[in-house]
């Protein structure tokens, strides 16, 4: 009777690595699972950050009663806020872009301030009060287009109002009147992201304050993610 013959050392070293590798294809298969996985995963991710926006775009554009029209014109799409260099009336600068966390409810006009600023800014005022609590989610902000004084008389009101110079040019590259109107005529509103997203009847009177403090409320409600009340 024979006894089995020893295989060489190195022998069975190869033997057992040649057998212990694994199958090409199924670690690639294996890979393919993995990077599959990693993918789903980020897309839940950012699925899940934005479902806040996402909702409230939903809620306020499409799911809204059939019977309700907004008062404001929609932007669409909405025109994100540039970076430009605006001057506080005390002579600070600052960029446009540091008012983002916000909603913003802007007027435009020269430093004089005709009837109409005047009106606006009443509005801007009354509205922004009026909202009670969810006031401090928003603010009114004028945009002055020239370098002339504001009377002493207007600073006196304009204690809760953001108020910045700002270079026509530019500015006009962001918002924009109606056609064959002028951007003085209008209020702007703004949305946290910076986006101007609502442009409001030209030459407003204060009785046209409850329609558009409507649109605000419901905005409000639909985008309670997307602000920082108390900037």
């Amino acid at each position: 009777m024979h006894e089995p013959k020893n295989e060489h050392p190195s022998q069975q070293a190869l033997g057992l690595t040649v057998y212990d590798l694994p199958d090409p294809v199924h670690a690639a298969d294996a890979d393919a699972r993995r990077t599959a996985g990693g993918r789903l995963r980020m897309l839940m991710v950012m699925l899940i950050c934005a479902a806040p926006v996402v909702a409230s775009y939903l809620t306020f554009y499409v799911i809204r009663p059939q019977n309700t029209r907004q008062f404001g014109e929609l932007i669409l799409p909405v025109k994100p806020m540039p970076e430009l260099t605006a001057t506080s009336l005390t002579g600070d600068q600052l960029t446009l872009t540091s008012l983002k966390g916000q909603w913003l409810l802007v007027s435009v006009s020269s430093a004089a301030c005709d009837p109409q600023c005047q009106t606006n800014l009443l509005l801007q005022r009354q509205i922004r009060a009026s909202l009670g609590r969810e006031k401090d989610r928003t603010d009114w902000v004028w945009l002055i287009t020239d370098e002339a004084p504001v009377s002493n008389e207007l600073k006196n009101g304009l204690s809760d109002a953001v108020v910045l110079r700002v270079t026509p040019s530019q500015l006009s590259t962001w918002l924009q009147a109606a056609d064959g109107r002028a951007l003085n005529e209008h209020l702007y509103l703004v949305d946290p992201h910076g986006d101007w997203m609502m442009r409001f009847p030209p030459a407003l009177t204060m009785e046209q304050a409850a329609p558009l403090k409507r649109d605000w409320d419901r905005l409000l409600r639909a985008a309670v993610s997307w602000d920082k009340p108390g900037r």
